[in-house]
């Protein structure tokens, strides 16, 4: 198929955003006072919706919507700009527009703060939308952002994810599209192959290569 649409993850996929990230959760957990493991285990913030993983790490659930709010105050101001477009993400949805492909963000980190990122980086120009989660929860699995995204433009037909971990890959399987890996990033590549990711890019050189020779 020739992909009329793709869906594009945000942190981890487009920008490297795993500094800024890693660096409010610490914050929030040293605030709460729980153990904060080693900075190279915090790698699994960068994607998910903020509560999953807080509870992971030992954030009580009666103190999950407290940890978020006080990542939140040094990530809105500081931490969302401790981050920076992965080398080549900019060539590579140039060219893809230029083939006619319409380009999408589906994102698990707020809408207001994806868009804020991508309009620093000069990145928003190439979406046709920007969608993610919402501030009260009501939007937050990828699913769930997928769901809202196809419900403002039907690109569903010949599209294809483009996530760098198992949740962009179970996500875009709710609603039948495949996706492709993003090895870059903070994922990690066996478990969106067993996910079934339909192919695992290397680079966003490579992500370019599968998408137009492997006729995604």
């Amino acid at each position: 198929m020739f992909a009329k649409a793709v869906l594009f993850d945000l942190d981890g996929t487009l920008t490297d955003s795993g500094e800024g990230i890693i660096n409010c959760a610490i914050f929030a957990m040293e605030k709460l006072g729980v153990p904060v493991p080693p900075r190279e285990k915090m790698g699994v913030f960068v994607g998910p919706p903020l509560w999953d993983t807080f509870r992971d790490f030992g954030v009580p659930s009666n103190r999950l919507d407290e940890a978020v709010d006080i990542f939140r105050s040094r990530y809105v101001p500081i931490g969302k700009f401790e981050n920076i477009p992965y080398p080549g993400i900019r060539e590579v949805l140039e060219a893809l527009r230029n083939q006619g492909r319409k380009l999408y963000v589906a994102t698990s980190k707020p809408e207001v703060t994806a868009r804020e990122i991508l309009d620093h980086f000069d990145l928003s120009r190439y979406f046709t939308e920007i969608c993610g989660a919402t501030i009260d929860k009501s939007r937050s699995a990828k699913e769930e952002v997928i769901a809202y995204l196809l419900s403002l433009d039907g690109c569903q037909e010949n599209s294809v994810m483009v996530g760098d971990t198992a949740f962009d890959v179970i996500g875009a399987a709710a609603h039948g599209i495949p996706t492709i890996g993003a090895a870059w990033g903070y994922g990690k590549t066996e478990d969106m192959v067993s996910a079934g990711a339909a192919a695992i890019a290397q680079s966003p050189e490579d992500l370019l290569r599968i998408i137009e020779e492997e006729a995604f």
